[in-house]
């Protein structure tokens, strides 16, 4: 997990949010359920230890959420926050994109921004990018163009921002409409509440995840194997 705080496309899975999310966070108590911390330097997975956060502030899981894998049978919802930056966040994004696929259905994958700013500068506008290619073809393109940044690029601010435009036209999108997008900066707002929603929860290092079921969060650090993540949804679905 990387850690600067200062303060295969399976698109079929896709279906309208609107079906999937509601009831996910019950309203009351919230059980909060923690894995042990990892050492405080960063391993071979990126971990870290456990955020110092309040995992009852996490934003609810909405419509206005980029979802991957949602059916009317999900009933897990794993919330990643991610730099497009980070290597491990490149490591661990197939991770994801095998436990929906394994799952058929049973967990969906959130996607929220969190911009290391301090050694990403570039990452910001690359978030904004995504949240473009969403505007402008849905929420397919929205995953499309994620999963598309994260197998071309060399992490670690590396990136070639003209490489935006290319995994734009990859995408199938408008090239003169997403350029409008992306100079405008629309979505800045959006991506700086989203890394705010990451602090709440203590996020200060990516990727971070929290799996959430039914009344249950747990956390998730690092970029864990697909083994590791695979038991901790099997222990919640006993």
């Amino acid at each position: 997990m990387e850690n600067t705080v200062n303060t295969p496309n399976n698109n079929k899975l896709s279906l309208p949010i609107a079906i999937v999310v509601a009831g996910v966070l019950i309203a009351g108590a919230i059980l909060i359920t923690k894995i042990p911390p990892a050492p405080s330097a960063e391993g071979p997975a990126g971990q870290a230890g456990a955020p110092a956060g309040d995992l009852k502030k996490l934003d609810p899981i909405s419509q206005d959420d980029h979802i991957f894998g949602a059916t009317p049978n999900t009933k897990v919802f794993i919330v990643e926050f991610s730099d497009t930056e980070c290597p491990f966040c490149k490591r661990f994004h197939p991770t994801m994109q095998k436990i929906v696929d394994e799952y058929k259905g049973q967990v969906a994958w959130i996607y929220r921004h969190f911009p290391l700013d301090s050694i990403h500068p570039k990452t910001r506008k690359e978030a904004e990018a995504t949240e473009c290619a969403n505007e402008l073809g849905g929420n397919d393109a929205f995953w499309k163009y994620l999963d598309r940044l994260f197998e071309i690029s060399p992490t670690n601010n590396q990136l070639d921002p003209a490489e935006l435009y290319n995994i734009a036209k990859y995408a199938g999108l408008d090239a003169i409409a997403f350029k409008t997008c992306l100079d405008s900066g629309k979505y800045a707002g959006k991506v700086e509440a989203q890394y705010q929603d990451g602090l709440n929860v203590g996020v200060s290092g990516t990727p971070m995840s929290i799996i959430v079921y039914k009344d249950q969060k747990v956390i998730l650090e690092g970029a864990q194997p697909y083994e590791a993540v695979k038991a901790k949804i099997d222990a919640l679905l006993r």
